[in-house]
């Protein structure tokens, strides 16, 4: 046999050991690829939990603090009533009382804004038996006394009525609050949801490299070796499900505050941004977006790797004594 023919064989024998060798997670293949689409869509969905948490709990905090800063009068009009005379009236008993930082009349113009979304442009409000409104801008640390001021409206002005807002807010604010507690559980129900893909894909893998598996245990390979490579696979994975569902998430949340922005001037936008805001998340609510990420992956890896174990576990347990 010549030099190069044993040669020949050499390379041979090596390349084909190296086909023989294979990792014990394939790292392509159709429940991995469906694996990372499920991550990717479960992150988005908590990515955007989160941010409709952060929304409706900053926007109940403004709204507790607008409480203690403005309260309503409300002159509705009646015959004979001279309505500029009793908007300067109920302006003038609002200022002097303790407690009250300012009063100014809500002007034909911005009423004419408030009812445009619901009678249509170009209201003529002198035509129209419209209450206006006077805002009185109170202090929050030295709260008038509210029922003084309301006697001495219904003195003066018998249609006229002071409306301190706490009633309507105290009922969005429990609102609120309860749409955060449900918003917190939907989210939980995600991760858990989440968890159990990821067991069930752990076990797929291992279902079909089992005999792999038991090989490499029953010679002596550590549990932790075995539970590495598993590991490692399927926080890849779930590293990557979990940045494309996350910046998925920050991209709606991006368009949506954009959309927000440009349409501020229309009456239905000045109605949804009483309510919610800018619709902007905030800085901290992208923060919370990319810890969703960070968190989807670790359990992804954790759920992985405790899987692995109690499989081995179970295998061990199995094993014939002296086997």
């Amino acid at each position: 046999m010549t030099d190069a023919t044993a040669d020949r064989l050499v390379v041979q024998s090596v390349a084909r050991d190296r086909r023989r060798v294979s990792p014990i997670v394939p790292p392509h293949n159709l429940a991995g690829k469906a694996l990372l689409i499920v991550i990717a869509i479960m992150t988005f969905l908590s990515s955007v939990t989160l941010g409709a948490v952060s929304l409706v709990r900053d926007t109940a905090m403004t709204w507790e603090s607008q409480i203690a800063r403005e309260a309503t009068i409300q002159i509705k009009p009646a015959d004979g009533l001279d309505m500029e005379s009793a908007l300067e009236r109920a302006v003038a008993i609002a200022a002097e009382a303790d407690g009250v930082l300012g009063a100014r009349q809500v002007d034909r113009e911005a009423t004419a804004r408030l009812l445009e979304p619901w009678l249509g442009a170009g209201l003529n409000i002198d035509e129209l038996p419209v209450p206006r409104l006077v805002i009185v801008t109170i202090d929050p640390n030295d709260q008038p006394d509210f029922e003084s001021i309301r006697a001495q409206l219904k003195t003066a002005l018998p249609t006229a009525s002071l409306d301190d807002h706490r009633t309507w807010v105290d009922r969005l604010v429990a609102m609120a609050r309860a749409m955060v507690g449900i918003g917190v559980s939907v989210l939980g129900l995600i991760l858990t949801a989440t968890v159990l893909c990821v067991v069930f894909a752990t076990r797929g893998a291992m279902a079909g490299n089992g005999h792999i598996i038991e090989v490499l245990h029953f010679v002596g390979a550590e549990g932790r070796f075995i539970a590495r490579q598993f590991r490692v696979h399927f926080l890849i994975t779930g590293m990557k499900g979990a940045a494309a569902g996350g910046l998925a998430a920050a991209a709606a949340f991006a368009g949506v505050a954009y959309w927000s922005a440009r349409n501020m001037a229309t009456p239905e936008a000045d109605q949804a941004a009483a309510l919610f805001g800018n619709f902007s998340i905030g800085l901290n609510g992208y923060v919370g977006v990319a810890l969703i990420v960070v968190l989807t992956a670790i359990l992804t890896a954790a759920t992985t790797h405790l899987t692995v174990v109690t499989y081995l576990t179970d295998l061990d347990s199995r094993q014939p004594e002296g086997g």
